[in-house]
């Protein structure tokens, strides 16, 4: 054999050789960062915000010239998916405590909610005074209706249904169990603004909507948050709550003559500065969810039916607002494997992004990660709401892995990797050539 020949297959089995093991990795550029929303600030947004700061009147009620920018954000929401009410707010943990005291949520009650979900979803309930009962998911990686109606008691009084990770799952059919029950049905969207379902935007299937619009969302200012429903006299609560307890004259003043509206509200205006950003940030929407959720389909379509490999599944593709691939591998230790060495192919962001993880490191996403819901850790001297008498059937619910059989296997066995909003045919094609490669080096 030649020198050629033997410097050629050298090539070719290193070409193999997972770059772990010391192989050559696929990439050397690190991915995108994964804000979705952020990388298409722009011109628009500095236009828009420079109107507020000329003016002067960076507060939405009142000013020296006010520029109508949450106003018109809430009008072009409305427009675009069709809620008869949007009220923009401060964040989406604003949002949540708000439907909870919208909703007369407090001790006595019980509000199901998912294993897989954010802190904030957990803070808003026990915030309420009442207690949270957790639900397991399914192949949406979403609130299992089956589970749901198994555990639905005396004290039930709402369900909080969080669309995780960009796609809803089962909502048609926890919405019928919620009506046919008598339930409340918070939808918690802050991850899939602009996702559907069998062609109903997410926010439309339950009583009160919300969103977020934090830096990692797919629109963005920073923070901000939005609340919808359809509800005329449940929306002037919404309103006076995210105030300051009551509503406001047309001159922007607060109005205390309604006795039927004077609550304790929250001050959790969104301000103009914010409202101008998003509204920029909504114009962009479709094309910022459709540029992710086609190269999402590219990686994925380009993957079906890797041995070992298991993708999560997304009842309606397009709906999927497409953030987040989540994957599912045939036990920790490979999914572990398999995340280490997407990373070592180059399958991964700069330094602090969360391009490429292990649900392992998904951290206060599943209820078992949160401190203080497996604690039972309260604001309060007195323990509320876990001390509450009202709340006394509540006292053996136990918060700590092993409570959901289905969320603890895919928190152990599963992987997810963030679809930036501005990949190119470049980076879709190393993806797929790095998973192909992990995949045959470690799956097979």
């Amino acid at each position: 054999m030649s020198s050629a020949d033997v410097a050629q297959k050298g090539t070719q089995l290193d070409a193999g050789r997972l770059a772990i093991d010391g192989g050559t990795p696929v990439r050397s550029r690190p991915l995108p960062w994964e804000l979705p929303g952020a990388h298409w600030i722009g011109e628009e947004e500095r236009e828009l915000v420079e109107r507020v700061v000329l003016a002067r009147s960076p507060f939405r009620f009142y000013g020296p010239d006010l520029q109508g920018m949450v106003d018109t954000l809430e009008a072009e929401w409305k427009a675009a998916f069709g809620h008869r009410h949007a009220l923009g707010v401060s964040s989406g943990t604003a949002a949540l405590g708000i439907a909870m005291s919208a909703l007369d949520i407090g001790p006595g009650d019980e509000v199901m909610v998912p294993g897989y979900l954010w802190v904030s979803c957990v803070s808003a309930i026990v915030r309420a005074g009442a207690i949270p009962r957790l639900v397991d998911i399914d192949d949406t990686f979403c609130l299992d209706p089956e589970d749901l109606e198994r555990k639905i008691g005396p004290h039930t009084r709402a369900v909080l249904c969080v669309h995780m990770s960009g796609a809803p799952g089962r909502i048609d059919r926890i919405a019928a169990l919620c009506r046919a029950r008598g339930l409340a049905l918070i939808e918690d969207c802050a991850q899939t603004a602009g996702a559907s379902f069998q062609g109903t935007p997410v926010g439309r299937f339950g009583d009160i909507g919300i969103f977020s619009f934090q830096l990692n969302k797919n629109m963005t200012a920073g923070d901000g948050g939005m609340v919808v429903c359809d509800d005329d006299t449940l929306f002037r609560r919404v309103v006076a709550l995210h105030d300051l307890g009551y509503p406001r004259t047309p001159a922007g003043r607060l109005d205390t003559s309604d006795p039927g509206i004077q609550l304790w509200g929250m001050g959790a205006r969104m301000n103009e500065l914010t409202g101008a950003m998003l509204l920029a940030q909504l114009r962009k929407l479709p094309r910022i969810t459709g540029a992710m959720r086609s190269a999402k389909w590219r990686i994925r379509e380009a993957l079906e039916g890797t041995r070992g490999l298991t993708f999560r599944n997304v009842l309606d593709p397009q709906g999927d607002a497409g953030p987040f691939l989540l994957m599912a591998l045939p036990d920790e230790a490979l999914a572990a494997r398999f995340v280490a060495a997407l990373r070592a192919e180059g399958i991964a962001g700069p330094a602090g992004s969360l391009a490429c993880l292990t649900m392992r490191e998904w951290g206060l996403h599943w209820y078992s990660n949160i401190p203080s819901l497996v604690n039972r850790r309260s604001n309060s001297r007195d323990g509320h709401p876990w001390t509450h008498p009202a709340n006394a059937f509540a006292q053996d619910y136990d918060y700590r892995a092993g409570a959901l059989p289905r969320c603890d296997a895919l928190h152990a066995n599963g992987a997810l990797l963030t679809i930036a909003s501005c990949l190119t045919d470049e980076d879709v094609d190393d993806i797929v050539r790095a998973m192909r490669k992990v995949a045959a080096g470690v799956l097979s």
